[in-house]
């Protein structure tokens, strides 16, 4: 297929990712005040789930229809990478404080989780590529171990949620009084469906895509891909930014980050057929996880470093060192995979 129109392809499937997460936000956060679980909780789950829906329907499709698990696992880790990354642009752009000393002990909850997500995704790809014990097992007893961490880890922020004081009334809970819940959870449902739809179609584009230019599976999911699926949580991110919400921003892309690795990638194991899907892909994944989870505890120790005077210049340490842990991930992803 000509090249260009693989660029308009791609460019249609991220706009279609873009407008349909806007709808997906919006319900989300219907949802969450609606239904009275307490916001905190409602919108970590609901809009984490909802950003990360374009890595679900990339990565699935990748195994299922392209044939790529390499590209779907590299998805996953990439769009860690690249949540992380928007951390490190969000407090770059917030030049006149220090972005991370405005975040409470949420994100310092979701982080920690986090990094042990990310550390049994990292130990997965370098133990299977050490052995072929499991490799022709269906599911890894890793991946097990992953996505029962994620769903304790679910629990515990339900219940670390449930003991904070909070009245969603405070939080523009009195916007949506003339909502329905129902209106809300059908725009969720259809807008999840016009995301996986758009993921799918991205994935296909994608693998051609890495074909004509010849890059590789690992490079075009951990980095290309990975940015097109994260649009979601730019968007969503900047938005609240805005609205001087910067716990909103940092708590969604750390709980991205526990869905990814922790949901997407045993969604990917379930679909892969082949045996285990670690022992199919790259261990340049294990280096990205590394990273990962280096860039997670710069945002982690920013968190706790406090109280910090105002901030003399537009860039501080943090913000270097996750721009400049990202750039690294880049270059040896593309050099070793």
């Amino acid at each position: 297929m000509d090249l260009v129109a693989l660029w308009v392809q791609l460019g249609v499937a991220a706009a279609i990712i873009v407008g349909a997460s806007l709808q997906l936000t919006k319900s989300a956060d219907v949802i969450a005040i609606k239904t009275g679980l307490g916001r905190s909780f409602a919108g970590i789950v609901l809009l984490a789930t909802a950003t990360s829906l374009p890595e679900l329907g990339t990565g699935v499709s990748s195994v299922v229809w392209v044939g790529e698990p390499d590209m779907a696992v590299g998805s996953a880790f990439g769009s860690s990478l690249f949540n992380l990354l928007i951390i490190g642009l969000l407090d770059v752009l917030w030049w006149n404080r220090y972005l991370l000393n405005h975040v409470g002990m949420s994100s310092l909850v979701v982080g920690t989780l986090g990094v042990g997500i990310i550390s049994i995704a990292s130990i997965a790809v370098m133990l299977h590529g050490m052995t072929t014990s499991f490799g022709t097992w269906y599911l890894s007893p890793v991946s097990l171990m992953a996505v029962g961490l994620f769903f304790a880890a679910m629990f515990f922020i339900y219940n670390y949620e449930k003991k904070q004081d909070s009245n969603p009334s405070e939080y523009g809970g009195d916007d949506y009084a003339n909502k329905r819940l129902s209106i809300g959870i059908i725009v969720y449902i259809s807008s999840a469906a016009i995301v996986v739809g758009g993921a799918i179609w991205l994935s296909v584009v994608g693998d051609q895509l890495a074909t004509e230019l010849g890059w590789g599976a690992s490079f075009m999911g951990t980095q290309f891909l990975a940015a097109v699926t994260s649009l979601p949580e730019v968007v969503t991110s900047i938005a609240a930014l805005r609205l001087n919400a910067p716990e909103m921003a940092v708590t969604n892309l750390l709980g991205s980050n526990l869905f990814n690795m922790g949901f997407v990638l045993f969604a990917d194991e379930i679909a892969y057929t082949q045996g285990t899907i670690w022992a199919s892909v790259s261990p340049v994944h294990a280096l990205a996880g590394v990273l990962a989870i280096a860039m997670t505890t710069v945002v982690l120790l920013a968190v706790v470093n406090r109280p910090r005077k105002e901030r003399p210049t537009f860039i501080t340490l943090e913000s270097v060192l996750l721009l400049g842990t990202y750039a690294s991930a880049s270059f040896l992803v593309f050099h070793f995979g």
